[in-house]
């Protein structure tokens, strides 16, 4: 008599729907396409996965991390792990099984760091010198309660844009978050589905110390979205929400997310800060931490330079507190793509105009920064690639250079 055929098991790979904040940095980043999403989860192919880990340092939550073992013929399948809220309580396996998917999984992830340094542009860590994130101290099931302090709009009254500056009050309540961090708003109500609405992700705008010096405070760069990504009418959920808040409404707040986008501590770091719009979040909060160093008389020698680009000067976010700035303390550069009676100009273009400067600050002791719509990172890419090879430096060397050593973050969305 024929044995029985031994059952297959695998370390399939799930994403925590309980945490996930709907980034799209885990589908971005894997270089096979085995990561999906619909309207509310990201989903994981157990078919394509092969457990190469590309996608897990970049994920600011941790979502991205869980593995449970299970029959191959009874994976999740994709339309399974859609209709999750959240993950199902993993079954127990013997402990041989174990044993055997562990030796297979390193047998995989040998090749792992090979695949992530070859598709990665932005580094997987933070710089060495950043103070320590604190990460998931509030979820979806167990958020914080802030309060409004202040909601003013930034851009004219004249434009289409709405761009506000929203200030969240934490009164004694802990929430310690780091410039280039990020919080998860929680609107209130149902979607389309019934079903309660997913966080939604803000970079915070304020610097550690809070947005008002010494108070637990904090502020969000907010666009009201009236426009979806192909020009059509929306309501963006989270943002008009926030936007109609008035001062002393309460607001859900889960995190703080964010492990590797953080800025360097150590006060001989220059910093290239390169956005466009709302993306200015944390380029404010960041400039903002040093402006106060400065302030209370500590001595800080690395150079800030800065791109920001919008339609026009009545669009762009803190125009009117940053040509307050002096010089001496930021090199400002700013990129104007709809001004009447002057050509389109777009933040790579200023790179290139100020090539010299740029490429002095790549050869030194420099943290990068890039954050904004996903569509400036190729021609930003591009015009530091041209500055490299304008100035004697090796772009594709220099880069990888600074991805190895946590100075290379972009976000883009």
């Amino acid at each position: 008599m024929n044995a029985p055929e031994p059952i297959a098991f695998i370390r399939q790979h799930l994403i925590d729907p309980e945490i996930c904040i709907r980034c799209n940095t885990c589908e971005e980043t894997c270089p096979i396409d085995a990561i999906t999403h619909d309207s509310r989860n990201y989903v994981v192919d157990a078919d394509i996965c092969n457990a190469c880990g590309a996608c897990i340092s970049p994920c600011p939550t941790g979502s991205i991390d869980h593995w449970h073992t299970v029959a191959k013929s009874a994976a999740y399948s994709i339309d399974e792990q859609l209709s999750w809220d959240e993950l199902p309580v993993e079954q127990e396996v013997d402990a041989s099984v174990l044993d055997q998917v562990s030796v297979a999984d390193e047998a995989v992830a040998g090749d792992a760091v090979q695949i992530n340094a070859a598709t990665s542009i932005s580094s997987s860590t933070p710089p060495w010198s950043a103070a320590h994130p604190y990460v998931n101290l509030y979820t979806l099931k167990t958020p914080i309660t802030a309060t409004i302090a202040g909601n003013y709009r930034l851009t004219a009254p004249e434009v289409e844009s709405d761009i506000r500056h929203i200030v969240l009050d934490f009164g004694t309540q802990v929430f310690p978050i780091l410039e280039g961090q990020s919080i998860g708003i929680i609107p209130p109500g149902l979607d389309a589905s019934d079903k309660p609405h997913y966080m939604r992700m803000y970079s915070v705008a304020s610097p550690r110390s809070g947005e008002r010096d010494g108070y637990n405070n904090l502020s969000l760069t907010v666009k009201r979205v009236v426009l979806d990504h192909d020009g059509k009418p929306t309501v963006g959920v989270a943002s008009n929400y926030l936007c109609d808040l008035p001062k002393g409404a309460n607001v859900q707040v889960a995190g703080p997310f964010g492990v590797n986008y953080l800025m360097p501590n150590h006060p001989e770091a220059n910093l290239l800060m390169i956005c466009t719009g709302t993306g200015s979040a944390p380029m404010r909060a960041m400039t903002e931490h040093r402006r106060r160093l400065l302030a209370k008389g500590q001595s800080v020698s690395g150079k800030l330079m800065l791109f920001f680009g919008a339609r026009n000067s009545a669009e762009l976010p803190y125009f009117g507190p940053l040509l307050k700035l002096p010089e001496e303390f930021i090199d400002k550069n700013f990129a104007f793509s709809r001004v009447a009676d002057h050509p389109k100009t777009y933040v790579q273009d200023k790179i290139l105009e100020a090539g010299k400067a740029v490429a002095q600050l790549l050869a030194g002791d420099t943290y990068l920064y890039v954050c904004g719509l996903k569509g400036m990172e190729t021609g930003v890419m591009a015009a530091l690639a041209e500055v490299s090879a304008q100035h004697g430096l090796d772009w594709v060397e220099l880069r990888a250079k600074m991805v190895k050593e946590g100075r290379f973050h972009v976000e883009t969305y």
